[in-house]
């Protein structure tokens, strides 16, 4: 149950003083429906009214508070004009000015005669002192209330900044004090305040230094956050770590065979990362591990080899992947080494209609070692006679609940590997995976080829489809990649089409297309054509980002590239360069590039390892847009911010298991009060497991 001091926290913002239905939808739409999310919406800005000269010496453009005398008002002839109040001090003139105005309310707001003290964004308009619409107009009396300064937020479409400022601050007002979760003797080194007070100054800053994500109260408040998620990790982990496994070792005779049938010979990281695997695998607990190689680096064989320790212990493996076409490529790269080891694998997707019903009854009885498909393997009618090993590619595009539903689908506790190909930054990981172990397969796989990766402005479009006409005569085979024009596929759809309908004309009807619209089936039938070299160019929208596998494509061009970003760019990049022949990857930008897609594409062009472009993508775009936060299962931060705040992370991540070492069910006080923490940022899940605990 939640604690009931959070209970005013989670009640909805139209509960708040002057909030009626329309301004709470306009807040939802910028922070969120509760007073929750609107206290963890900070400001993103600050207006200083410090600014009080002499109006004869007001500078253009900035925020100005005077004291002025109300001469007269200029009723506009023509509805269309604005209505304008001059006001002077004992120097100068300035003119209000305002659109759409009530002559009645603004003269009792600006009695003729009389003193006001205006504050708003001082402006020259045909040499005159202007303020289109004050801010604020105040009495003499009323003035000591203006604040210096004032905090600017996100806002969107439609919602006046007062209103927000007002409903901000009327939440700050309803946090309670609360007990203190964090260790004293750390929150005194640090020098920082309550949870309380440090909410207080994050939302009434006085200076830019006091916005700043470096400001003690934002230190505190985003080390609150990463806390909440590095204790919800550890306790989940503790949770999985503490549900007995079974101690899986095989015989080593399988592998053998498999690898003698290997065209190369495995890289050391790869035997680093076999070696931990099956330690894992051994140990009593439940294995819950994360693969991460780049593109090509060789991850499917480490997880088959895995997989064939299970196999020769008497259990079933299986293999989920994300796409279709991916799981059939790993069904298909993987169908000699299985007839060489000699065990029996077979192909799960929603697809495989007819056969589905004999590879069920051949799983249940045992005959099938080794399962490959997509999440249809997880459906509740496919039943593995002994599961012991479960590997799923491509893990981001899963979360934290799909890797434990994953888990209950064999009858004794499962082992779990996962792979993913996006090379993950450091910090992000411990974030998104904090509850596995991480094995990491880094340097160029054997046999893979760099890649030279060129810029080339839009403007010469035309040279970079005479460069293809030429390769193509030579046999050679390309993807033209379209851009994300936006966030629909509808768009990016009719990209794609015009593009692939351009190259029709100019290079002849051996140009094809795959989109996400397409059926599976139609997709695949597109890639085959491709592999089997009927389709020389084949035009793309990002479908082709995950896995495919054509090793005679040798160029891959990206138009458009500075909308994509580093992460996705060196996926990309990883389509071509597979082969024996020397590969290019084509940046086609749109000049003028601004500063960020600059860094990015330099970074491209400069590197080729997935680690280091993984961890400058996260300086160039933070954490949410990484890896498409929505997709990601990665958790999204309010106050913390990953690039700024990495090492909190690494202090939260410490903190927590220290504290969970000592006090495993938190029935310390501290204990109890980083219960609360858990709430309030909703961390319910880690909760749950103290209390089946």
């Amino acid at each position: 149950m939640r604690p009931s001091i959070l209970f005013p926290l989670f009640a909805e913002t139209r509960t708040l003083p002057g909030v009626g239905p329309k301004i709470a939808k306009l807040i939802g739409r910028a922070a969120g429906t509760r007073l929750l999310d609107l206290i963890f919406h900070l400001p993103s800005g600050i207006i200083d009214r410090s600014y009080r000269p002499k109006l004869i010496a007001a500078e253009e453009g900035r925020i100005l508070t005077a004291e002025v005398n109300v001469l007269d008002h200029i009723a506009p002839r023509d509805r269309r004009q604005p209505y304008k109040v001059r006001c002077s001090d004992d120097t100068a003139m300035i003119e209000l000015v305002f659109f759409h105005a009530h002559a009645d309310y603004l003269s009792k707001q600006l009695p003729i005669g009389q003193k006001r003290v205006i504050s708003g964004r001082a402006e020259r308009f045909n040499g005159n002192l202007q303020m289109p619409h004050p801010d604020f107009i105040v009495t003499l009396e009323e003035a000591a209330t203006l604040p210096q300064q004032e905090a600017i937020y996100r806002l969107s479409e439609g919602l006046p900044s007062k209103s927000m400022l007002k409903a901000a601050r009327a939440a700050v007002e309803k946090v309670p004090d609360m007990p203190e979760w964090l260790d004293p003797a750390f929150k005194k080194a640090r020098g920082w305040t309550s949870f309380l007070e440090a909410m207080e100054a994050a939302h009434n800053p006085s200076s830019e230094e006091e916005l700043a994500r470096h400001s003690p109260a934002r230190m505190r408040l985003a080390y609150d956050e990463l806390l909440a998620n590095q204790l919800a990790l550890v306790l989940i982990r503790n949770a999985m770590r503490g549900i007995k496994g079974r101690s899986i070792s095989g015989t080593g005779e399988l592998r053998a065979k498999a690898i003698a049938a290997l065209p190369f010979k495995m890289t050391d990281t790869q035997k680093q990362a076999l070696s931990e695997i099956g330690a894992d695998m051994e140990a009593p607990t439940r294995m819950l591990r994360l693969l991460q190689g780049d593109v090509g680096a060789g991850k499917t064989i480490v997880a088959f080899l895995a997989l064939l320790s299970v196999v020769e212990a008497g259990m079933q493996g299986a293999l989920m992947a994300p796409t279709e076409i991916l799981a059939r490529q790993h069904m298909a790269s993987l169908e000699a080494l299985a007839r060489a080891a000699g065990i029996r694998m077979a192909l799960l997707t929603g697809r495989e209609r007819a056969a589905r019903d004999a590879v069920l009854r051949d799983l249940a009885d045992g005959k099938i070692d080794i399962l490959v498909g997509t999440h249809a393997i997880f459906q509740e009618d496919v039943a593995f006679r002994d599961l012991g090993l479960a590997v799923v590619d491509e893990q981001h595009r899963f979360g934290v609940h799909q890797r434990m539903t994953l888990q209950g689908k064999g009858h004794r506790p499962v082992d779990v590997l996962v792979m993913t190909a996006t090379p993950i930054p450091r910090t992000l990981a411990l974030t998104a995976y904090g509850d596995m172990d991480v094995s990491r397969l880094t340097g160029r796989p054997p046999g893979r080829k760099p890649v030279e990766t060129r810029l080339i402005s839009a403007e010469r479009v035309d040279e970079v489809v005479e460069h293809l006409r030429r390769a193509i005569a030579k046999g050679a085979r390309a993807y033209w990649v379209c851009p994300l024009v936006e966030e629909s596929e509808l768009v990016d759809l009719t990209a794609a089409e015009d593009r692939a309908k351009a190259l029709r004309e100019m290079l002849g009807p051996a140009v094809g297309l795959v989109h996400g619209r397409m059926k599976g089936p139609e997709r695949d039938a597109e890639m085959a054509k491709l592999k089997r070299g009927e389709t020389k160019v084949l035009v793309a929208t990002t479908v082709i980002e995950v896995g495919v596998d054509v090793p005679e494509a040798t160029i891959m061009v990206v138009e458009h590239a500075e909308r994509f970003g580093l992460a996705q760019l060196h996926q990309l990049r990883g389509r071509v360069g597979r082969g024996e022949a020397k590969s290019s990857c084509l940046l086609v930008y749109s000049p003028p590039l601004g500063e960020t897609a600059k860094e990015r594409l330099k970074t491209l062009r400069e590197t080729d390892d997935g680690f280091v472009i993984a961890e400058r993508d996260l300086e160039l775009r933070g954490a949410g847009e990484l890896l498409g936060t929505r997709q990601s299962g990665l958790p999204e931060f309010r106050m913390a911010d990953l690039t700024a705040h990495a090492e909190l992370l690494a202090a939260a991540r410490d903190d927590a298991k220290l504290i969970l070492s000592k006090d495993p069910e938190l029935k310390s006080p501290r204990g109890e009060a980083l219960r609360v923490l858990l709430y309030l940022f909703e961390r319910d899940e880690a909760v749950r497991y103290l209390r089946t605990g």
